[in-house]
């Protein structure tokens, strides 16, 4: 017998890193040393700081891949697997400097494969940041044919007096809203369920959802909103703290922003809902405290701001085709989010 007739071709494996080296290679920043294939990646520190702090972030995609394998699409999974870690990093101010990624697969498909590491590359670029390496393992028995999981890890800069920490935070501060493309990538276990029990297919267009399918509405990728927020911070706009709603929704994320004895008080009225939330709703009959405790409801990313920058900052990214509200302000407290619709 050889590793072959147990499941693995190596063969397969090379040829696959010969497949995507293009890929990789186009998300390249100056600083990266070497090339693909070498035993770790090498990232030259840039330039220009005084006290560099290097902040990281890792995370996965979770069970929004089994809505990929059922429609046989892989080209957005890999652009949510890079939002969610560097859209993390900065929460910190930090600029993403590189990514590596881990693919798990029972059976290595290449054109498969290939998708997600383009969407991954796609991601990259977004974000700024090189995709400086990565492991594909092959897993005959241990997940099924067809079957893959994703894992990324990514490191980010940022000068020490620049660092966002909590100690910026004042009562009065505004939370500027940035708007999430959809689900993002949380939540997935509860969506599939109320597909599943709702003997809904993939492909079914619910008229509350303006004629897109099922599969195309969930696999729409996480937004990226790096490079956003941080030339809003280079242009001179005073960003107290930032917080990026994942699972858990606001009342999980928005308070880790906070400063010692402050809370937010929320304004629900102040942004429109999206109808993917609505329908998830209304079909999943799931309530009002389960919906806020588990997804986005329309909001991806949070700023702090003081009172007297809300109106520069909504302008700012309003010029930038990035709607904007304020939804809340801080207040005295012990890190509650107060005044959820339920």
């Amino acid at each position: 017998m050889d590793y072959r007739d147990a499941g693995v071709d190596v063969e397969a494996g090379r040829a696959f890193v010969d497949q995507i080296r293009n890929l990789v290679h186009s998300t390249f920043r100056p600083e990266v040393i070497g090339g693909l294939g070498g035993f770790g990646g090498c990232f030259q520190l840039p330039g220009g700081f005084k006290e560099p702090v290097l902040v990281s972030g890792t995370d996965g995609v979770g069970t929004k891949l089994k809505i990929a394998s059922a429609v046989n699409r892989h080209d957005t999974v890999g652009i949510d697997l890079v939002a969610m870690c560097v859209n993390d990093v900065l929460t910190s101010g930090a600029e993403p400097l590189f990514f590596l990624d881990y693919v798990a697969t029972g059976k290595l498909e290449k054109e498969q494969l290939t998708q997600v590491v383009a969407g991954i590359a796609s991601g990259c670029k977004l974000a700024g940041c090189a995709l400086l390496g990565g492991e594909t393992a092959e897993m005959p028995g241990f997940y099924s044919l067809g079957e893959y999981d994703l894992a990324g890890f990514c490191v980010g800069i940022v000068e020490k007096s620049q660092m966002l920490d909590g100690s910026q935070v004042q009562i009065g501060d505004v939370a500027i809203a940035l708007p999430s493309s959809g689900v993002h990538s949380n939540g997935f276990s509860l969506v599939r369920k109320i597909i599943n029990e709702g003997n809904l297919s993939w492909s079914d267009r619910p008229e509350l959802l303006n004629g897109q399918s099922l599969g195309e509405t969930f696999l729409t990728p996480t937004r990226i909103y790096v490079k956003s927020v941080l030339a809003a911070r280079q242009a001179g706009l005073e960003i107290h703290g930032m917080a990026h709603i994942t699972g858990g929704g606001l009342p999980e994320n928005l308070p880790r922003c906070l400063g010692k004895n402050q809370a937010i008080k929320i304004n629900p009225d102040s942004w429109t809902i999206p109808p993917v939330f609505q329908w998830l709703a209304e079909t999943g009959s799931v309530s009002p405290e389960a919906m806020y405790n588990t997804f986005n409801m329309g909001i991806g990313f949070v700023l702090l701001v003081p009172p007297n920058q809300v109106e520069q900052t909504i302008n700012y990214f309003q010029s930038q085709d990035i709607s904007a509200h304020a939804i809340a302000q801080v207040i005295a407290g012990s890190g509650e989010l107060l005044e959820l619709p339920y």
